[in-house]
């Protein structure tokens, strides 16, 4: 099945400057996001601490229910709602930590019960986890990412050329980098969940990446003599059928996911989402353009032959 025609000849690489231009204002938003929001929103993997998850039977007003956790004594209270608008479920959560759990859990159900009543609510989980893990936890999680880098840089430059390679880690860095960003802008959890997004994202970009770079070897060899911007044009092009075939089935999956999944799915759903739109932009404009930027001001040595 082809929804583009082979002979196809749209000009990527003569958009090149503008998406180069594009994607450095998307970097530089999600780095300014960062900042100003002191770094991810790092949820309790990473962070520490105990969250409690709370579902009401009615609806119930967010600020009374912070209010009467705050007459615990309750360290650095945050609550959120989980699910949609009509679950009446949330997340409390707290930089409090303790191997107390049935403790902590049973201050959280009186003070509620006096608030509330017996029977308007259920705790369905409550989870704790310490500060030490949670940086241990943090500092591996950041070195899983940069790690799938570098043996992608390695292997990139040994089945093609180290400027090959360049592009496709700088195109996973950007992917990385905007899909961090878009959670930022959100405030949404980072947790470890997100982590294995960004690492199925980081595969699946390389893997679309590599195919298009395939397409330019055998262009290549093909066509010793043709310019190198012609060939990455008729390369993405002859593979741009396969891409956007690739990218629906994915997206008509992850959509499933995000409307059936239910809350605990839905952000790894997001990020994989948000990742696979990024991925296939900057595989098509990043990676391969790069390649012929790096020409440009090196040349390989077949062209000064």
């Amino acid at each position: 099945m082809e929804l583009i025609k082979p002979d196809t000849q749209i000009d990527f690489v003569g958009k090149m400057r503008i998406a180069f231009t594009v994607s450095l204002i998307a970097i530089a938003v999600s780095i300014a996001s960062l900042v100003v929001h002191g770094g991810p929103n790092w949820g309790i993997d990473f962070a520490g601490g105990t969250v409690v998850q709370v579902k009401f039977t009615g609806g119930v007003d967010i600020d009374k229910i912070r209010s009467t956790l705050e007459g615990i004594h309750l360290e650095g209270i945050t609550i959120q709602q989980f699910g949609t608008k009509t679950d009446y479920e949330y997340l409390i959560r707290t930089a409090e930590s303790t191997e107390d759990l049935k403790g902590l859990s049973g201050r959280v159900e009186d003070a509620l019960q006096a608030a509330f009543g017996k029977g308007a609510f259920e705790v369905r989980r409550v989870e704790v986890v310490g500060a030490k893990v949670g940086k241990d936890l943090t500092q591996k999680g950041i070195l899983a990412v940069v790690f799938s880098w570098i043996a992608m840089l390695a292997y990139i430059a040994w089945r093609f050329e180290f400027r090959f390679a360049v592009g496709g880690i700088l195109a996973l860095v950007h992917d990385t980098i905007i899909t961090i960003g878009v959670f930022s802008l959100l405030n949404k959890e980072f947790s470890l969940v997100i982590v294995a997004a960004l690492l199925t994202i980081i595969g699946y970009s390389i893997n679309d990446t590599i195919v298009i770079y395939d397409r330019i070897r055998e262009n290549r060899k093909k066509n010793v003599r043709q310019d190198l911007g012609q060939l990455i044009n008729a390369s993405i092009n002859q593979t741009l059928s396969r891409t956007i075939l690739t990218v629906l089935t994915v997206v008509i999956v992850l959509a499933a996911i995000l409307l059936f999944g239910g809350a605990v799915m839905f952000d790894f759903a997001f990020a994989i989402l948000v990742g696979i739109v990024v991925g296939t932009y900057s595989s098509i404009f990043i990676a391969s353009p790069f390649v012929l930027a790096w020409e440009r001001v090196s040349p390989s040595k077949r062209k000064r032959k």
